[in-house]
């Protein structure tokens, strides 16, 4: 897409990736599922007290909810992405604290485990035992590989030796199986020189010298536990390393991209439950003489939170059917998904208060609850404004090597006509609008002209970034107001690309919501394609450029006073 060349395969059409027995043990879930939401759990208790009761937690143990990717025969239900992300829809439209507690075992709790899984998977399924996931340290956040915690090899080489604190576990207070990360000292044969390795490790509780600090007193996700771990002389023998000495780094940025999209899956529930309060309340509410929903801003509200559920919906469906059917390269359109699912949660959530008036600011709407659980969903697990760095930057990356590609075969002209032919044709016919992205074939008759919007979106985006990138070289990872630009374009464009698959696939079965969804694809690809303009444009025009220049000299004033450097209009502090 970075490049103008869409690869339709992971796209087109909308992945179907369960056969019939998967559906059917799906299906089967989904009622004992909802049971145990309206029966068993208490989320307004959860939330007053912080805290999940014995009952609930043995019941999610009972239901298998805590172990949905462990195979059957180590004791799970061996669920696909698709079957859990289902779960955690489900779970995420009745109580977000839960479905994190629920999701930081079952997901980045567990998931990095893979050689000593015959030992451990047991015990973190039916041996019902936690497991966390310990990354962040109190000096380190989204920079993940700058963590200070040690692990020092004995002298025997039999074990390693643990010290370090992390912050912020999820499940912490709960866990007593960690994955954590710490830096191994390894010296180059060659040089003599010394050089920290991340590495990831299997902690357990009963090594000794583990602890944890209370519960963090938090705004929202108040029963999803959240506490310090100490490690003190921690003694971790040699088969507990993840992987390989010094692929660490690696190993937590896969976790974390293989956990990303559940979180859509859980706002996306959240979303749902916060439309159908909406329309509930919008339906039935009568002022000045009229229903709620016969005035135009609070349809134009309406059917704004429904279209951003549904593409939160679609995205989540989109990258873990991907994953089912083999992608293995998906870290891009998970990071898409994270940031899309998790800023549209929070729009749809404060959209539904504002609906609900004075109702939706009680506490007895549920829906303040929502707002403050949601919060957090932007900073954890890749805080935004660092996903959007990493989706500019890694999306181009093969558009800049191909421009240098381009850039080599020019110094020798005759030896490479090939390549200057390619890349040379394709860069004119774009630049007078032939040769194009085409997604017509797609796409069903009905959503030809919101395909249309999309193409031409990718081709201006596409040359937009080759622009920037002959412009600044490698200089452009400095250039971040742009970058921020250049990411919400690629998000805008991949949610629009997969909303057209979706409505495509809704016509082509005849499901009954097809007439909505073809008009929720049309609604999303209007406003995304001008929201792409409005960001090509900030990322073009040179009078953002100047303004991007005076917030940098403003935002250094602040800084350095602390605060704002003027005084009120009477000039009195």
């Amino acid at each position: 897409m970075f490049g103008g060349k869409l690869e339709t395969t992971e796209l087109f059409p909308y992945p179907e990736p369960l056969n019939a027995e998967q559906k059917e043990f799906a299906a089967a879930l989904v009622d004992p599922v909802h049971k145990f939401f309206t029966e068993v759990n208490d989320a307004v208790r959860n939330d007053d007290t912080s805290n999940v009761d014995r009952r609930t937690i043995d019941a999610l143990w009972d239901l298998g909810l805590l172990a949905v990717y462990v195979p059957p025969e180590l004791g799970g239900l061996g669920l696909c992405n698709v079957q859990s992300v289902l779960m955690a829809e489900i779970s995420g439209s009745y109580d977000l604290a839960l479905s994190l507690l629920i999701g930081a075992h079952k997901s980045i709790g567990t998931k990095g485990i893979e050689r000593q899984k015959q030992k451990y998977l047991p015990m973190l399924s039916s041996g019902r035992v936690f497991g966390a996931f310990a990354l962040t340290e109190p000096g380190t956040g989204s920079d993940a590989a700058s963590i200070k915690m040690k692990a020092v090899s004995s002298p025997c080489g039999t074990y390693y030796t643990l010290n370090g604190s992390k912050l912020w576990i999820s499940g912490g207070g709960l866990a007593d199986i960690f994955t954590t990360f710490a830096q191994v000292e390894s010296v180059d044969a060659a040089t003599g020189e010394k050089r920290n390795k991340m590495t990831a490790f299997i902690v357990e509780r009963s090594f000794g010298g583990v602890s944890t600090g209370p519960p963090e007193d938090k705004m929202g996700l108040k029963c999803s536990v959240t506490n310090e771990l100490f490690l003190d002389d921690v003694k971790v023998p040699v088969e507990n390393v993840l992987g390989e000495v010094g692929n660490g780094f690696k190993i937590a940025v896969n976790i974390l991209n293989s956990g990303r999209y559940g979180l859509g899956a859980m706002l996306s529930g959240t979303m749902k439950t916060c439309v159908e309060k909406a329309a509930a309340h919008v339906s039935d509410r009568v002022q000045f003489g009229r229903k709620l929903i016969e005035f135009e801003n609070v349809q134009e509200k309406l059917a704004m939170m429904t279209t951003q559920q549904y593409v939160a919906q679609t995205l989540t469906y989109m990258v873990s059917g991907n994953m089912d059917k083999g992608s293995v390269d998906f870290h891009l359109e998970a990071a898409v998904s994270k940031v899309f699912c998790t800023e549209a949660a929070w729009n749809v959530c404060d959209e539904a208060i504002q609906l609900l008036g004075g109702n939706g600011f009680m506490k007895s709407s549920g829906l303040e609850r929502f707002l403050r659980d949601v919060r957090v969903f932007r900073i954890f697990e890749g805080a935004n404004d660092v996903l959007r760095m990493f989706i500019a930057l890694t999306g181009m990356q093969k558009t800049g090597k191909d421009l240098r590609g381009l850039q080599d075969a020019l110094k020798n002209p005759f030896s490479n006509m090939g390549v200057i032919f390619t890349e040379g044709t394709k860069r004119a016919g774009r630049s007078v609008g032939v040769g194009g992205t085409n997604l017509r074939p797609f796409v069903a008759s009905e959503l030809q002209n919101a395909a249309k919007q999309c193409a031409e979106s990718i081709d201006v985006f596409s040359t937009t970034v080759e622009s920037l990138l002959r412009t600044h070289g490698k200089g452009i990872a400095e250039r971040q107001f742009q970058l921020a630009r250049v990411a919400d374009c690629a998000i805008f464009i991949y949610s629009m690309v997969t909303v057209l698959s979706r409505a495509s696939r809704a016509v082509k079965l005849n499901l009954p919501s097809a007439e909505q969804e073809l008009l929720m694809a049309q609604i999303w690809c209007k406003e995304a394609s001008d929201r792409v303009q409005q960001n090509i444009h900030r990322i073009q025009s040179k009078s953002f450029k100047e303004n991007y220049q005076r917030m940098a000299t403003v935002a250094s004033y602040i800084s350095n006073q602390r605060g704002p450097t003027y005084t009120n209009p009477l000039e009195i502090d």
